[in-house]
């Protein structure tokens, strides 16, 4: 029996309103060999059918495979639409085809978002050409590139550039270098600018756990994406004399997943649906871990 209150409500299917659909799978597109198809469909399936399935948002999925996924979809019949994110890596020229295959296939995707890198001095006219190639209907998600170096002022501007046209910014939190690793500094800036925007975001790469650590293999350490959720309560409950970097800074360090799951578990059904369009969602490679963790936690 779970002694922490629910955190945004009553629970639906097991995951309460303030959890729901916040993982991506981001199997297809991890740092790793390339993994195969028929093996990532299956296990994202098998995860939508447990009881925390209901913590699963998109598949993100490269454009270049897009055609391999339903190859696959076509066989394994899911009983609704997969939402699924399209990782542009054929140039923004891709995306029409690959939005195309996914009208065509309206029985077996459901095309949320497509999610972009670009240069971290991002301008308006590469915006522009965004806009001009994904439809209103779907999200364009666009990362800044981010310097390894923490504190780039230039990287947060290109930020505010994405912010200000109308797009949702994502967050790389990890990678294969210690440099890909944001440090609280650079990811205090980024909520902070996000929130006091009103602009969603979402984060990617890196938050393979929960709550803040330190692998022991990499030495590197890691966010935590609940130190992020609770951080977007913070900034969004913040005084207007507060220094909200410095209240996010605070719950990013955090390292206590029950200190973290106490103050959700505060989170009312209004403050939740408040704070979820903000942190539209982030990325695993470990979406089943997520679950487990929660569980353990008092979460679900």
């Amino acid at each position: 029996m779970s002694t922490v209150p629910q955190a945004g409500g009553a629970p639906v299917d097991g995951v309460p309103p303030l959890l729901r659909a916040i993982v991506d799978d981001a199997a297809l597109v991890a740092e790793r060999p390339r993994p195969e198809m028929a093996t990532v469909v299956d296990e994202h399936l098998a995860a939508r059918a447990t009881d925390a399935g209901g913590l699963l948002g998109s598949l993100v999925v490269p454009v270049s495979r897009l055609s391999e996924l339903v190859a696959v979809l076509v066989k394994r019949r899911p009983s609704a639409p997969v939402p699924v994110a399209l990782s542009v890596d054929t140039g923004l020229g891709g995306v029409p085809k690959a939005l195309s295959l996914t009208s065509s296939r309206a029985a077996l995707l459901d095309p949320r978002t497509v999610e972009m890198p670009a240069p971290h001095d991002v301008d308006s006219v590469w915006l522009e050409r965004v806009t001009e190639f994904v439809p209103e209907d779907v999200v364009a998600v666009v990362e800044p590139r981010r310097p390894d170096a923490d504190g780039s002022s230039d990287w947060l501007d290109g930020v505010r550039r994405v912010v200000d046209h109308g797009c949702r910014p994502k967050l790389r939190c990890g990678g294969g270098r210690a440099g890909a690793f944001p440090g609280v500094h650079d990811v205090a800036g980024f909520l902070a600018l996000a929130v006091g925007a009103g602009r969603s975001f979402t984060a990617s790469l890196g938050l393979q756990a929960a709550v803040r650590h330190t692998d022991p293999d990499t030495g590197f350490t890691h966010h935590g994406w609940l130190n992020l959720l609770v951080a977007t309560v913070r900034a969004l409950g913040a005084r207007p004399d507060a220094d909200v970097e410095d209240d996010i800074g605070e719950a990013l360090r955090v390292t206590d997943g029950d200190t973290l799951a106490a103050e959700l578990g505060g989170v009312g059904p209004d403050a939740a649906v408040r704070v979820r369009a903000l942190f539209s969602s982030f990325g695993s490679t470990a979406v089943a871990a997520q679950g487990r963790e929660l569980a353990r936690l008092g979460l679900l």
